[in-house]
């Protein structure tokens, strides 16, 4: 662990100092034969609702209650990424994924634990990431990751109305004072229901939109990574390059 750091934040109009601290190296898990650092606010408590939307601007994201940015020593490849709300106009492709799933009944959980929404990412993780660490999570991993949280986060579940009400994608997102975070979503990998991933963002997208918010934030976007490559077919986007947000 390297020496603390402090970071100032905005809370409610007071100047509040967080501690940082860097990790040591770990493989990566977006680009190979790249090893990866993180640097995390501590304590972990004191990220807050307050505090939280001036650490988005500032390139930070949420697993669980640790709150952390990519802090890699040569490389800059994981850019933060958001969309401009009031700027986005979808695809033809985006917005035949929007008609197609536009029957789907949606509502809206605080964060809590069922077997039915662990087995769907069991499901999803087992088939869409088989070979990452995720693939192996049992209740415990799974409620530290999704179900623990101390800023405003809900858990939005989407179900097929024409296939017995069956759950077909559970989403985590925060929202904060200017937007939305996806924090993770998971769903139903049968090739029928191709095209659930790009509803889900346009859902986020057209939320943050009623709710007269300025931006969806998708967390990291890394041009050379396949799995990171949807993000981009998003119009509107911007990503934080030396700590300035720029149109992609």
């Amino acid at each position: 662990m390297d020496a603390f750091h402090t970071l100032n934040t905005d809370d409610h109009q007071h100047l509040t100092r967080l501690q940082l601290y860097e990790t040591g190296e770990y493989a990566c898990s977006y680009l190979p034969q790249q090893r990866a650092r993180s640097q995390m606010i501590a304590p972990a408590d004191a990220v807050n609702a307050g505090n939280y939307q001036n650490l988005l601007d500032q390139g930070f994201r949420r697993s669980g209650l640790y709150v952390y940015r990519p802090k890699c020593h040569h490389c800059t490849a994981c850019q933060s990424m958001r969309i401009v709300v009031d700027q986005f106009v979808p695809s033809r492709s985006q917005r035949r994924a929007k008609s197609r799933w536009s029957t789907l009944a949606i509502s809206v959980h605080d964060l809590a634990f069922s077997d039915e929404h662990f087995k769907l990412y069991r499901h999803y993780q087992n088939t869409r990431h088989s070979e990452g660490e995720m693939a192996q999570d049992d209740e415990a991993q799974y409620r530290q990751f999704l179900l623990k949280s101390q800023v405003n986060s809900l858990l939005i579940e989407f179900r097929d109305t024409q296939n017995d009400n069956r759950l077909v994608m559970v989403s985590a997102i925060d929202q904060t004072t200017l937007g939305l975070s996806a924090v993770y979503t998971f769903f139903e990998t049968d090739p029928h229901y191709s095209g659930l991933g790009t509803y889900n963002v346009l859902w986020q997208i057209e939320l943050a939109l009623r709710m007269g918010l300025p931006y969806v934030y998708l967390g990291y976007w890394i041009e050379d990574c396949q799995k990171m490559s949807y993000k981009s077919k998003f119009g509107a986007a911007e990503v934080l390059r030396d700590g300035v947000w720029m149109t992609l």
